[in-house]
This record gives structure tokens, C-alpha cells and sequence, in this order.
């Protein structure tokens, strides 16, 4: 039963009450598992270029990419505080005794402080340290660990745990450390300036991190416009509140607070789809904040750009040729069988067992809603034991078999045939997509079209003591993009380098 106040504050957060009913309803039911069928792999479902065609794709990207709008999409919006895990639970301990214990327990620890000049932070670290009148140096000597973190973590001093990634130091170079954000301007500058020498990047950020985002992409963009010759065209958005999902208790009653008013949470990736549908390139790239090297390692990474750019400005140039032709009715039985074998070679779409009897305009009209969708092209690392979805071949709820991207939440892993299948991946998804989003006749999709609703997430949480049940929506390369056009294609382990943890910047590939 909803109050007065509770409409009030969905209409305030843009959310339509039936949607409240559809969430309970979900956490009633719990979403459907997803059934595997097979991992992708090369030649079966996953595409491996060999060194003629990743020339031939990348030199592709290069003589046509200014030609298209390009843009460059990060989500942003997460907190760096999970990458300090270990450092808050040694910052509690007490005694000098529970702090040795702890370091012979946890060589993360003692390898953050044995490296601490390594970090691209250290410089500015000694600054705020000094300001105090503390000197590091001693603060080492004097196993005075506790007050380095305090002043890392805290408002105290650089406050990197109440800051998303983007804004913290990554990587140091001979003119200062480099944020996240920075280096993502760097890429952007390489693959996605069009002729007039812009490049676009779009932000996805939290609202309490607006101003220090405008605040320091404003101090850092004129160096890297004149050093690279490009005028940044850069935008935020925040994931919208009617994207909001509403909390339940144990017995799936809404959860409220203690003032009465319900409790909602953000919704995950998977509402960033709203921010992904209001942008306006025609042509874009998704890369996670975390995921970027220094200068010296970039190759790798503007090649394999280069190679999945254009291997979709390839495929969607055919695929608006065939849609043309379908659209005007040009196409006699050789027309149709060459786009049935292009839309199953190229796009891994397989026609119903009885498509060879479906009447000439039945086989036109699966082919057109087939090839009019959007398209992702998504780069696929070996697998090397990292956390995260993986391509799968996947039965969806009408039957038919696609690609897609797929968490092991979403798997019945008590069922012994899926949990095998899962176990065979060979490949995962380190979030490196290029999108086409736009049709034929240079239309933006309506990307809401093509989510799959049945898939999410439902955790237990907990509020002031209580126990709830949060939901998830469809993650952004999951079910929000379950009905586009995808291709998987191999892409080197050198592309995906994360950061999950403090010590993971002390990774060579970091340094």
C-alpha cells in the first residue's frame, strides 16, 4: 500500500508507481536463470584476427572513423573505497602488537608500505603530511603506519576514500601524477578525434562528485588539448533516480526507513543504459574508469581499438546496404540466401528451423528486425582466472540460441550440467565494447527496446542493522544489451588492466 508520501516521492524521482509493483513482483519470483548452452569460443562465437586482417581493420578504422561521430563513454561513477578494504581494517587495530600480527598475516599490507614511493600519489601524500608537520620518512622508521593511511583516506589529507577512481593519481610521469580521468582524455585524443579535431568523452558520475569532476577536468584539459591538438568536447551525466529500484525486507514488503519513507537504491550498470540512450554518438566506445595503462603501453590498446572500430564500421556498412535493399524490396532468393549467410557468418544469427518454408516476405521481414538493431562489438581476453561475466552461447525465452555476456549470478550453478558448461569459458569480459547505435536512415535507436527485463540481481543488504533485498537491473553488457547485434572478437590480456585494489597500481603495467 502506498501513502500519499510515497507517491510524492516517486513522482519526485520519476518513477511510475507500476514499476514498484513489477520490483516486488520480481523479488517474489527471483529472476529466471539464464541456460547456457555452450561457452563461445574461437571459431564458435568468438573471432580471432591474424596479423593480415587486424592491419587491414585497423588501417579500416583509420581512413573512415572521422567520417562518424565518435564518442568515448566511461562509467565513473564508482567509489574508490572498496580499493582500500585492507588498509580501513588495519587503520582500526590499536595495539602495535595487532598491527605486527596483521602485517605477518597480510603481505598486502607490508607490500604497501614497502612500496609506498611507487604509488603516483606519494608526491602529494608527503605535501599534505608536511602541512601537519609530519615527515614520512620518520613516520616509516617510527612504524607509525596509521597516521600514512589516516592522511591517504581521510579528509585529513587526500580524502582517497571518499573519491570515485577517476579522480584519484594512477600513474606518475616526469611533469606529475595522472588521474584516471586524464588518461582517458589521453586515449580519447587517439582514437576518436574527428576531422574538425574534436573528441568527446562522456563521464557517467555520481552528483556528489559533480563539482570535483568539472573542477578538476577543467585544471587539467587545456594541456592536453595543445599537446595533442584536439578540442575536447567532454559531458557528464548522472544515473538518473527514476532508474532507482526500490528496497524490500526479508518478507518482501517495501523497506522503510525510520522516519517511514521508503528506501531505494541505485540500480547498478544496468541503469546506465538511460545515460547510453540520450547520448548522441553515432559510433561508442565503452571502457570501464579503472582499465588504462601509462603512455608506454598504450599501443596495445589504440591498435585493438582501431581493430574493434573498425570492424564495426565494416559490418554496419553491409548491414545498411542489405537493410536498404530489404527496405525497397530489391532482393530475389540469391539476394536472400547471401544475407542469411552474412547475418550467420558475421553477426552468429541463426533463423528458425523452419525459416527455409517461410513464405519470400515472411524470410524478408525475420531478416530486417534481425539486422535492424544495434550492434556492439566486444573485445574477449583468454581467460586468466579474473572475476566477471564470460561469452556464452544462451537459450532465450522464445528458444532461440544468441550471444551474450553472462555473471555467475545469473547461472544455476546447483545444476551440475550448467555450472560444467560455465567452468569451460575460455574467454571473459574485460568491458571493452564499441557500440552502433544508430539505423540505416541515421536514426538513434531507442536502445530501451532491446533490454531483456527478466534479468537481474537481488542481494541481501543491510540498513541501521536491518536486513534488506536490493535489485539490480539488467547489467549494461548483460541483459540491457541482450537483443543487440554482438560479435565477439579476441583481444590481447595487455588491453585489460584493471585496478580492484591500492597494490594493484604497484602492478608493472601500473608503474
Amino acid at each position: 500500500m502506498l501513502t500519499q508520501d510515497d507517491l510524492k516521492l516517486l513522482q519526485s524521482k520519476g518513477i511510475d508507481p507500476k514499476a514498484i509493483d513489477t520490483q516486488v513482483d520480481n523479488f517474489k519470483k527471483g529472476f529466471p536463470f539464464i541456460k547456457l548452452i555452450k561457452p563461445a569460443t574461437i571459431k564458435d562465437g568468438i573471432k580471432a584476427y591474424g596479423p593480415k586482417d587486424i592491419q587491414r581493420l585497423a588501417d579500416y578504422y583509420l581512413s573512415n572513423y572521422k567520417g562518424y561521430e565518435v564518442l568515448k563513454f566511461v562509467p565513473a561513477s564508482g567509489a574508490a573505497s572498496r580499493m582500500f578494504k585492507s588498509l580501513f581494517e588495519f587503520s582500526t587495530l590499536v595495539t602495535e602488537q595487532e598491527q605486527i600480527e596483521t602485517l605477518k598475516k597480510e603481505p598486502s599490507i607490508q607490500e604497501f608500505i614497502n612500496r609506498l614511493s611507487d604509488f603516483a600519489f606519494y608526491d602529494e601524500l608527503v605535501k599534505v603530511l608536511e602541512k601537519d608537520g609530519l615527515f614520512i620518512e620518520q613516520l616509516l622508521i617510527d612504524h607509525n603506519y596509521r597516521t600514512i593511511i589516516n592522511y591517504l583516506l581521510s579528509e585529513t589529507g587526500l580524502n582517497y576514500a571518499s573519491l570515485p577512481k577517476g579522480l584519484l593519481s594512477f600513474h606518475r610521469y616526469s611533469d606529475g601524477p595522472r588521474m584516471a580521468i586524464e588518461e582517458h582524455l589521453v586515449e580519447g585524443a587517439n582514437y576518436c578525434k574527428d576531422k574538425q579535431g574534436r573528441a568527446a568523452v562522456h563521464f557517467t558520475i555520481s552528483p556528489e562528485h559533480a563539482d570535483n569532476f568539472i573542477d578538476e577536468i577543467n585544471r587539467v584539459k587545456d594541456k592536453y588539448e595543445e599537446f595533442f591538438d584536439v578540442t575536447y568536447e567532454i559531458t557528464f551525466s548522472i544515473q538518473k533516480s527514476s532508474t532507482d529500484t526500490i528496497a524490500v525486507d526479508l518478507q518482501n514488503k517495501p523497506f522503510r526507513e525510520s522516519d517511514g519513507s521508503l528506501l531505494f537504491r541505485p540500480a547498478g550498470h544496468g541503469a546506465l543504459i538511460e545515460n547510453l540512450n540520450d547520448r548522441e554518438g553515432e559510433i561508442i566506445f565503452i571502457k570501464n574508469i579503472d582499465n588504462i595503462v601509462p603512455d608506454r603501453l598504450k599501443a596495445d590498446t589504440y591498435l585493438y581499438k582501431r581493430i574493434l572500430g573498425g570492424s564495426l564500421i565494416e559490418i554496419q556498412e553491409i548491414i545498411f546496404e542489405y537493410l536498404d535493399a530489404l527496405e525497397k524490396g530489391n532482393v530475389d532468393d540469391e539476394d536472400l540466401r547471401a544475407i542469411l549467410k552474412f547475418a550467420k557468418k558475421e553477426l552468429n544469427l541463426e533463423p528458425p528451423v523452419d525459416y527455409n518454408a517461410l513464405p519470400r516476405i515472411e524470410k524478408i521481414d525475420f531478416l530486417f528486425n534481425k539486422l535492424n538493431r544495434p550492434i556492439r562489438i566486444c573485445g574477449m581476453v583468454k581467460n586468466a582466472g579474473e572475476p566477471g561475466g564470460g561469452p556464452f552461447w544462451v537459450q532465450n525465452s522464445d528458444g532461440e540460441h544468441s550471444l551474450q555476456i553472462v555473471e555467475s549470478s545469473q547461472i544455476d550453478l546447483n545444476d551440475p550440467c550448467q555450472k560444467e558448461i560455465f567452468g569451460q569459458a575460455t574467454h571473459f569480459n574485460p568491458v571493452d565494447l564499441v557500440c552502433g547505435v544508430r539505423d540505416f536512415k541515421g536514426h538513434n535507436f531507442d536502445l530501451h527496446e532491446y533490454v531483456d527485463a527478466s534479468t537481474g540481481f537481488i542481494s541481501i543488504k543491510s540498513k541501521e542493522g536491518r536486513s534488506l533485498k536490493a535489485q539490480e537491473l539488467p547489467g549494461l553488457w548483460n541483459g540491457a544489451m541482450a537483443d543487440w547485434n554482438t560479435v565477439f572478437v579476441e583481444v590481447p590480456i595487455s588491453t585489460f588492466n584493471p585496478v580492484k585494489t591500492i597494490n594493484d597500481l604497484l602492478r608493472n603495467e601500473h608503474q
